[in-house]
C-alpha cells in the first residue's frame, strides 16, 4: 500500500464518511469528530508507545555535534589520539588523508616518504620542526624566518607526537583517522 499513490488509495473505513461529499460530511461531522478525538495520542496507548522512542531519537540527534553520528555510545567510541588531534590542527590543510595538495610528489605515504628521505620518525621530526622546500617548519626555534610557519608554533613534544603519528599512519596506508566527521 505504501507504493500506491495517495489519490488511488482507498479511504480508511473508519473515517470514510469524513472524506466524502460535503452533504455526507455535514451528516457525519459529529461522528468524524468523535472518532478523531478518540485517536489522539493522549487517549490511546499505541501512539504514546511510538512517540517515546521518536522523541528519544530526536533528542539524540539534536544533542550530537554536527558531523558526528548521533549513536556514538561511550562503549564504542574510541578516543582520538593526541597525534591525530595535532595533525588535524597543523597538517590536514595540506596533507589530508596523507596526500599533499601543494606538492603531489611529497605525500605522507610510505613510498613517497622513503623516496624523499623522510621515512624515520627522526627525519619526520626534523622536516616538521625546520621545514623543507614548500613545507614550512613548525618548531619553536625554526629559522630562517621565511622557511617557518607564520601560524602558531608547536612544542618539541608535539612535533614528536606528530612524527610518531605520521609514521604510524604511513605504515598502515593512511586509514581513516578516528573522530573524523566523514
Amino acid at each position: 500500500m505504501y507504493g500506491i499513490p495517495w489519490a488511488s488509495r482507498p479511504p480508511l473505513t473508519s473515517h470514510s464518511a469524513c472524506f466524502s461529499s460535503s452533504a455526507a460530511r455535514s451528516r457525519a461531522a459529529s461522528a468524524c469528530g468523535a472518532s478523531l478525538k478518540q485517536a489522539r495520542p493522549g487517549r490511546n496507548a499505541v501512539p504514546s508507545a511510538v512517540a517515546a522512542p521518536l522523541l528519544a531519537a530526536a533528542l539524540l540527534l539534536a544533542a550530537s555535534p554536527p558531523g558526528l553520528p548521533a549513536s556514538n555510545s561511550p562503549a564504542f567510541a574510541q578516543p582520538v589520539s593526541e597525534g591525530a588531534a595535532l595533525f588535524r590542527k597543523a597538517c590536514i590543510g595540506c596533507h589530508d588523508m596523507g596526500g599533499n595538495i601543494i606538492q603531489p610528489g611529497a605525500t605522507l605515504f610510505l613510498k613517497d616518504l622513503e623516496r624523499n628521505g623522510v621515512a624515520t620518525e627522526e627525519e619526520l621530526y626534523n622536516i616538521t620542526y625546520y621545514g623543507k622546500g614548500r613545507m614550512p617548519g613548525f618548531g619553536e626555534k625554526c629559522t630562517p624566518r621565511g622557511q617557518c610557519t607564520f601560524g602558531p608554533r608547536l612544542s618539541e613534544d608535539d612535533i614528536k607526537l606528530l612524527a610518531s603519528f605520521v609514521k604510524s599512519q604511513a605504515e598502515n596506508g593512511w586509514p581513516k583517522i578516528e573522530g573524523d566527521g566523514d
